[in-house]
This record gives C-alpha cells, structure tokens and sequence, in this order.
C-alpha cells in the first residue's frame, strides 16, 4: 500500500476529466510517458463522445500500456442509502443499474412522489421557488437527517469545502446528474463489454489496480487538489476570495503548476505552457481546462510519491461509498 514518499507504478498514459452535465463543459488532459520515467502533457481538449472516450485514450496507451483516468464525478453510494435499499457492494451493483429492478435509477424524478430507493436522484427541474426541498429528498428515501445523503469523503477536509450531495441535482455544480452521464453512457458500457477495468477503491490498493489492470479509474476533486499543490486561490485584495472562473486568478496559480510540472519531470507541451501562463483565455469556461490540468497534476504528483492516495481503512468505504483520490484518511 503506497504511502508519502513511496512511488506507484506508472502507466503510459495518465488522464484527468473535469467533468460535467453539460458535455461543452467537460475536458480531459492528459500526459504521455516519454520512454523513461518522465511524462509529456498535452493541452486540454474536449472530451467528446462518452461511448469512445476509452477507446481514445487507451489507444494512445498501445497494446501493452496501461491507462490511468481519474474522474471528477462521484464513485460510489452514501452508506444510508446503501443500508435501506439493500446493497453491500457499489462494485457489484454499478453494471446492472438502469435494468431490471435498476431500470428507474437514472431516470431524475419530477415530483417528490416518485422518489424512491430505486429512483433516487431529484428533481429533474428546479420549480417555483419553494416548490422542491431537500426535505423532499430525505423523506422519500426514508432519511431522517441531511448528513445522510452524504458520503464520508464529501464532508469538509480540512480547507475544502464539502462536496454537493450526489441524488440532490440542484445548484452549481450538478454533481447528481454528471454522475448519470459518467455511469450510464461511460463506466457501465465499459465494464458490461467485458473491459479490463478496475475502479479504486473497490477493486484493492492502487499499487496493486495499476500493476495488474489495463485501466484503473478513481474519482478526483480539483478543490481537493489545490490543496496539494498548493494553488493560492486565497484573498485578493477587498476581501474577495479568488475564483477559478477568473481569469487573472487562475494565472496567479501559473508559476506554482509550472514549478511542480519540474519537480515531478513533466515535459509541458508548449501550447499548455501558454494556456497556464494567461490563465486558460478569458472565458469564465477556462474553469474547465485548468481543473483538467490541476487534476492530472495532482495524480502525476501522486504517482511520483509526493502525496498518498488516501487508502480508505473501512471496509464499508471499500465496499460502498468510495473515496476520493488523495484525500486524508481521518483520524
């Protein structure tokens, strides 16, 4: 089991997908081995249809290499949910959601009457204003308290903020519903074709999922990330807070990305040096393409032994609920 300062084995291809509902907004980057220990990371680019996006990157792996693709969507169920509809394995499950007892799960309820442990996610649509509440939420899948609909590595870790909870599919972040796009028409497809896929932490320790699979999978947070490699989006000036939909503070993150591409023996592309150099353009869409290289910085850094993958020691969280990559494990 790899700890701070032990290396991982390394795949030939190392990806990040910041991902998205909306299929504009999702983008991947991705590095290369160069034929040593090093890598060479390419510009972000959009991800494209989910149904091929594996096929493209395991591609470039060859037909000896193995891939590495970390997800920013939720891998996994809370523990509540879990315990009331009966499932002991998410693993297990995950291939046969949206079929047979299943054949409802992706289906986003309209209505607080059609909420159920086998249809979780709602609402499809925010309604007037007082119209739909968590409340809701909790009653029909039997819940008495929010935190229930909270998986643990969704509570704060230190200074990031708690992840949205994955069946509420309202807000910002849209955390439910990218999950359905990420399961239903990406993993799901992928393990019921019979793919040499493994998903962390189901499957066993990272060390052991990239030495033997083809393709290992985990889930990411770029806001889990920053704090890893130390991205200052602190204050920045008049007590505003800095943004990653800001141009200008993305860039104040350049020199500190730079730096640790050359520490972890990352060749930058020179098109992704310039992008991180003027903050990935002046489109508060820039979001998208800086979290995809945050997040693969993360996972190099990972990989390279600079960071712990966060090894759960619960066989619940193994079992069940998942784990984000490289979060601290709590005391």
């Amino acid at each position: 089991m790899a700890t701070p300062g032990s290396r991982l084995p390394l795949p030939a291809v190392v990806a990040h997908a910041d991902w998205s509902i909306d299929s504009a907004k999702r983008w991947v980057a991705v590095a290369l081995r160069d034929g040593t220990q090093g890598y060479r990371a390419l510009p972000p680019r959009p991800v494209g249809e989910p149904s091929g996006f594996l096929d493209v990157l395991a591609s470039l792996a060859g037909t000896e290499g193995s891939l590495f693709l970390g997800f920013d969507f939720p891998l996994g169920l809370p523990s509540s949910y879990a315990e009331r509809a009966g499932i002991d394995e998410f693993r297990t499950l995950l291939p046969h959601l949206g079929r047979g007892r299943w054949r409802d799960f992706f289906s986003v309820a309209e209505k607080a009457s059609e909420i159920s442990l086998t249809r979780p996610f709602f609402p499809q649509r925010p309604g007037r204003r007082g119209e739909v509440s968590r409340r809701q939420l909790l009653d029909g899948l039997g819940m008495a308290e929010a935190a229930g609909l909270l998986r643990l590595c969704d509570h704060p870790a230190g200074p990031r903020p708690a992840a949205s909870p994955l069946f509420w599919t309202l807000g910002a972040k849209q955390v439910g519903k990218a999950a359905i796009t990420g399961w239903r028409d990406l993993l799901i497809p992928a393990l019921n074709a019979g793919r040499d896929l493994a998903i962390w932490p189901f499957d066993g320790p990272l060390d052991r999922l990239l030495a033997e699979h083809r393709v290992v999978v985990a889930e990411t947070y770029p806001a889990e990330v920053y704090g890893h490699l130390g991205l200052p989006f602190g204050q920045v000036g008049r007590g505003r807070r800095g943004s990653k939909r800001v141009q200008a503070d993305r860039a104040a993150n350049a020199a500190a990305l730079l730096d640790h591409a050359c520490a972890l023996d990352v060749a930058l592309a020179p098109p992704l040096s310039e992008a991180i150099e003027t903050g990935f353009g002046p489109s508060p869409d820039g979001e998208d393409p800086f979290d995809s290289t945050v997040g693969l910085l993360g996972m190099l850094n990972m990989l390279r032994g600079g960071r712990s993958p966060g090894e759960p020691r619960d066989p619940r969280i193994t079992a069940v609920e998942g784990w984000i990559l490289g979060q601290t494990w709590p005391r």
